[in-house]
């Protein structure tokens, strides 16, 4: 069983490896990204793209937290699941804030200035999307960054298809609409990964305190075995 285990170890170490490259190049280029849309939104006067410009800081922060929580306990990364979640609430509600003020004092964003930023800031994502894919069911805190990373499309998708709604009408209302738009996606996945983060941290919390500390050793070979029980198994019918 100890070989079996030792050699889980090595496969899970290459897996948080893995993991830890991917998560440095999406969050390069959620950074870049951010600091070039912003300064499109800005100077557009686009509320959907500053809205989008802030979810690509989001996840430049959601990234920068999963890879300080990549190689360590389940508790620690069900606490890095919690604080990310926070962070999407807080953005939610600043977009919420500027669709409000756009929709009082804004004016009519440039439509296609809006569509191409859109559609880079689409391919981008796309690009993160699929590097993040594999991993989505990893853990909850690989899951939480998949979740970002979805919504970006879903937003980008949106942005493309407000600028071509703002060149048709001549109105700055579809660009109003998808920024609180964006905000409710921003609500609605902070709250499932916060509910599932409080589980996670729950259930861990309760299973360490449950547990002896002379024991913890033993425990460790046990999650091995349950992350590989095949092989486990193979080792236990071979002292028989």
């Amino acid at each position: 069983m100890d070989s079996c285990c030792e050699n889980k170890a090595g496969e899970l170490a290459q897996l948080r490896g893995a993991q830890a490259k991917v998560l440095y190049w999406v969050l390069g280029i959620n950074g870049s990204m951010f600091v070039i849309e912003f300064v499109a939104g800005w100077l557009i006067g686009s509320t959907a793209l500053l809205a989008d410009s802030l979810d690509m800081f989001g996840d430049a922060t959601v990234y920068l937290l999963t890879l300080y929580a990549l190689n360590r306990s389940d508790l620690t990364r069900a606490g890095a699941a919690l604080v990310k979640s926070l962070f999407m609430f807080v953005f939610g509600l600043a977009v919420i804030a500027e669709a409000v003020h756009k929709s009082v004092a804004g004016s009519v964003p440039e439509a296609g200035a809006m569509g191409i930023m859109g559609m880079l800031a689409l391919a981008a994502n796309a690009v993160c999307f699929i590097m993040l894919l594999r991993y989505r069911s990893a853990d909850i805190n690989m899951r939480s960054t998949w979740l970002c990373s979805r919504n970006d499309l879903i937003a980008n998708t949106s942005v493309v298809l407000a600028a071509i709604a703002v060149g048709v009408t001549g109105s700055l209302w579809p660009d109003v609409i998808v920024g609180l738009a964006i905000a409710a996606l921003f609500l609605h996945s902070a709250w499932q990964v916060s509910t599932e983060a409080v589980v996670a941290w729950r259930d861990t919390a309760t299973e360490k305190a449950s547990a002896p500390l002379s024991d913890s050793a033993a425990l460790s070979k046990e999650a091995c075995c349950k992350a590989s029980s095949s092989c486990c198994a193979g080792s236990s019918d071979a002292r028989v």
